[in-house]
């Protein structure tokens, strides 16, 4: 197949949280570990752990005792597991690449001003990327995950937080079906400023590291990036193309006119997201002297209309 080249440029950016934004993938891992230790069965494998990744806790949950058979009730073990994530969900830390990339999709807010414009040489006119969070991560689970964390997750306006337990998604609808993504389109779309075109799923672009959170992607109709833990990647080898296709079968019986096609262009691979790519994407980062012209702080970044600052790590 020749793939698609002629994309429209990006206008929202949805991202998935665990693993993906930040490092709780081994802390998953541990936290599980250390309770198959307690009644003496294997370590988690990421044969299994794959399978898990990006789904609604009830369907992990289920998946996970249909593996380890443990001698104990699932409220037992989701008792003993809520208490060691409780322990250590509050060490996450964002992964490589992730406070600058929210940092710079941040700016492009800039772009909304009128004298931002006139700094502006491309054509057309570049515009503001909006952001929202698409995460299987319930709320209780969220705060232990990102309180300490407030100055990086002030980028994504509360009304563009979509949760795990959000009671708009139907029960069983989690990824990878496409419904958190379709939802999370549709908060930004329901605030946009006046004037400004609903933004449409080929016009977004989902970050994930999850195979079931690729496949959601695709069957929204939307481009996806997919950075994977690299166990996963690895556990994954030889079928990448068709994890990037959203033909991994994770969802089961589908409808496959749903899903991409193998080498179709609209999902890609990459191993961090250190140095993202925005020009591939059609996406404009404004430069120093459109935020200083603007009157903004150095830095900074707009979330629910205020600045604020987020920390970058890139050597200055």
């Amino acid at each position: 197949m020749v793939p698609k080249t002629d994309f429209p440029p990006i206008r929202a950016c949805l991202f998935d949280m665990d693993g993906l934004l930040l490092d709780t993938e081994d802390l998953y891992t541990l936290c599980v570990n250390l309770i198959l230790e307690k009644y003496q069965r294997p370590s988690l494998p990421w044969s299994v752990k794959a399978r898990l990744q990006g789904r609604p806790g009830p369907a992990a949950n289920k998946l996970f005792h249909e593996w380890a058979q443990l001698p104990i009730s699932p409220e037992q073990y989701i008792k003993e597991l809520y208490t060691l994530q409780a322990e250590h969900f509050p060490t996450t830390q964002p992964l490589p690449g992730v406070p600058e990339l929210l940092a710079h999709l941040g700016r492009t807010r800039y772009w909304d001003l009128p004298q931002s414009q006139k700094q502006a040489t491309s054509a057309p006119p570049p515009q503001r990327v909006h952001i929202a969070l698409a995460t299987s991560s319930h709320a209780a689970n969220f705060r232990l995950k990102t309180a300490h964390l407030s100055e990086l997750f002030s980028v994504f306006p509360t009304a563009r937080r979509v949760l795990g337990d959000d009671t708009r998604i139907a029960p069983g609808r989690g990824k990878p079906l496409p419904d958190i993504f379709l939802l999370a389109l549709q908060t930004i779309n329901d605030s946009l400023p006046a004037g400004e075109r609903p933004i449409a799923p080929e016009e977004c672009l989902v970050f994930e590291d999850s195979v079931p959170g690729v496949e959601a992607g695709r069957r929204a109709g939307m481009r996806v990036v997919w950075c994977p833990h690299p166990m996963l990647k690895k556990e994954v080898t030889g079928r990448e193309p068709e994890v990037l296709a959203g033909r991994t079968g994770e969802a089961g019986e589908v409808d496959l006119h749903q899903l991409g096609e193998v080498g179709d262009g609209w999902a890609e691979y990459m191993p961090t997201l250190v140095g993202f790519p925005y020009e591939k994407y059609g996406i404009v980062v404004p430069p120093k002297e459109v935020e200083e012209e603007a009157g903004m702080v150095e830095g900074g970044v707009i979330a629910d209309g205020e600045v604020v600052q987020v920390v970058e790590t890139e050597t200055k």
